[in-house]
């Protein structure tokens, strides 16, 4: 065996020896009997070398992490061209929240991802209904992916001045060969 081999190995007994004198007591149901089978276990040199030949990558069993875009918070629509003017402006809309989950398969991990926000009527608005723009994207080591715009609409009832919104994007399939930079992005999308 290789110096480095044998260090692992000699590593994993010692990690195994120090396990070995923790007791789980009842902690997972069992008593003394079990807290007993539990301290004389130990990996043999095949079952190590094999969970090492299994192991994924370090990313490939972790979430991307979600970000939204800088610029994409929040978005802004004011009436008769009067742009950054507070009191023509007729509604907001923020994303309070996101969120992701994933699950790591064969080279691929697949991402359910949302977000969560509110639309709010400003002093000139008067709408009934509102749509808000959110764009999800899926960069890898600075190339886009996935990037898709969807149009949320938003009921605002009276006398109500804001209402929320929840967008959700499942199963997104991100190939993964090992060790790339991934982000998904998600914000406001007001380009026509």
């Amino acid at each position: 065996m290789t110096k480095p081999t044998v260090l692992r190995l000699v590593a994993l007994a010692g990690l195994s020896a120090a396990l070995a004198g923790c007791s789980m007591g009842s902690m997972f149901g069992g008593g003394p009997s079990t807290s007993a089978n539990l301290q004389n276990a130990t990996a043999s040199p095949q079952a190590v070398a094999q969970a090492q030949t299994n192991a994924l990558p370090a990313i490939a069993t972790e979430c991307p992490p979600i970000k939204v875009r800088v610029g994409g918070e929040a978005m802004f629509y004011y009436g008769g061209g009067r742009t950054g003017d507070a009191k023509a402006l007729q509604y907001q809309g923020v994303i309070d929240e996101v969120t992701r989950n994933c699950v790591v398969s064969n080279g691929v991990i697949t991402v359910n991802m949302g977000a969560s926000g509110r639309v709010l009527l400003g002093p000139a608005g008067s709408q009934s209904s509102v749509n808000a723009p959110i764009r999800f994207a899926v960069e890898r080591d600075g190339q886009a992916i996935f990037s898709e715009k969807y149009t949320i609409p938003v009921a605002l009832t009276p006398p109500a001045q804001s209402a929320e919104f929840v967008k959700v994007v499942e199963n997104v399939a991100i190939p993964y060969l090992g060790g790339e930079s991934i982000t998904i992005w998600v914000g406001f999308d007001t380009r026509g």
